[in-house]
């Protein structure tokens, strides 16, 4: 039997079968979670689920959370849920792990999550926070370019203004 070993997941595949081990879902990244973990899992989803329209979906060893971009995700790990919300500001909290600059408008927050008790406050609420931040961010990047345009245009006006006059 011809075939090869995955470089990177390390699992046999068989000569011309497809393999494609960057597509995952989300049952696949959570079927090994142990009993706690699966069930902080799942109020972690449903809490975010509620929260109003957005795309939840795997991306390689994460778990994505979206508006127009990414809000959160959560990487499930064999003794943690490693949860990362980015806020637009810095939170300290012993909740929080680390702390690192995304862009210039979202921070990310590193959270690790052992137990279903622990999806409550202030974890819950910094999710929303993320959520209506992402919101915003989008909703500020659509009008920046409408301002952006407007200062062009009226700096073209301002130009044909002043080239006018010297004739």
């Amino acid at each position: 039997m011809a075939g090869r070993e995955c470089y990177h997941c390390k699992q046999w595949v068989e000569e011309g079968e497809a393999h494609n081990c960057w597509t995952t879902t989300e049952s696949a990244l959570t079927q090994d979670l142990s009993e706690d973990l699966r069930d902080a899992w799942e109020r972690l989803r449903d809490t975010a689920a509620a929260f109003g329209e957005q795309r939840i979906y795997a991306s390689h060893n994460s778990i994505m959370f979206s508006r127009k971009s990414c809000y959160f995700f959560v990487r499930p790990k064999k003794s943690f849920l490693e949860v990362c919300v980015f806020l637009g500001r810095t939170v300290k909290s012993p909740q929080v792990r680390r702390v690192d600059r995304a862009s210039t408008s979202k921070v990310v927050h590193v959270i690790q999550v052992r137990h279903r008790d622990e999806v409550e406050a202030p974890i819950t609420d910094w999710l929303q926070e993320a959520y209506d931040h992402s919101g915003a961010a989008a909703r500020a990047g659509a009008t920046a370019g409408v301002t952006k345009k407007t200062k062009t245009a009226r700096k073209r006006a301002k130009s044909k203004g002043k080239s006018s006059k010297r004739r």
